[in-house]
């Protein structure tokens, strides 16, 4: 039987749940920290360079804490037309978010960055999902986010949770990517780096 060649040290640089039960999946050892990094966009950054600029920048914030590992990092941001959708952070905002996208087409582009920190070598994909909103009451909106509170999530859709039933279709090359790790395009990147998945 051939030995599976694992890196020695992966390093996923979120705090986000969701993220981690994404990574186990692939079932590889891997370690948890906490990136501290602003999160804003920039004036007339397009959503695109605004979740790679974010995704790099927790990288590299990691990488003097993690100098010989493989470090793992993402970040989002969805857009309605030329509108970007941040976190929402509060209900009220949140509230308005859900207004403004009910009944629309939102892109939600998802950032992945594989740093090695000891080669310095920098993998990066940005993975565009198309996600269609159903039509929705005040009073499905009030229920939605009383049960779910997705104020920490890009555009307040939680779609891992209650927030599937707001959307309509979802259309993208990566359905892990809306719950914010791509899952198809990490592997492309680990295997790269000469992990070993399978």
């Amino acid at each position: 039987m051939k030995n599976r060649t694992i890196y020695p040290r992966l390093v996923l640089g979120s705090s986000s749940i969701y993220r981690r039960e994404q990574l186990q999946r692939l079932q590889i050892p891997f370690e948890i920290a906490s990136p501290n990094v602003e999160e804003f966009a920039l004036p007339d950054e397009i959503p695109e360079a605004t979740a790679l600029r974010l995704a790099k920048e927790k990288a590299y914030a990691l990488a003097k804490s993690f100098p010989d590992a493989l470090i793992i990092t993402a970040d989002q941001v969805a857009a309605l037309g030329t509108v970007q959708l941040g976190k929402p952070l509060n209900h009220e905002n949140a509230v308005q978010q859900l207004q403004m996208m009910q009944g629309k087409e939102v892109v939600f582009h998802t950032a992945l960055c594989v740093l090695n920190s000891y080669t310095a070598r920098l993998q990066t994909r940005v993975i565009p999902c198309l996600v269609k909103y159903r039509e929705l009451s005040a009073k499905q909106i009030e229920h939605y986010l009383v049960r779910e509170q997705p104020y920490h999530c890009a555009g307040s859709a939680k779609a891992e949770g209650l927030g599937i039933a707001l959307i309509a279709s979802i259309t993208g090359e990566d359905p892990n990517a809306l719950i914010g790790l791509p899952l198809i395009a990490l592997v492309d990147m680990l295997t790269a780096e000469g992990v070993e998945i399978l």
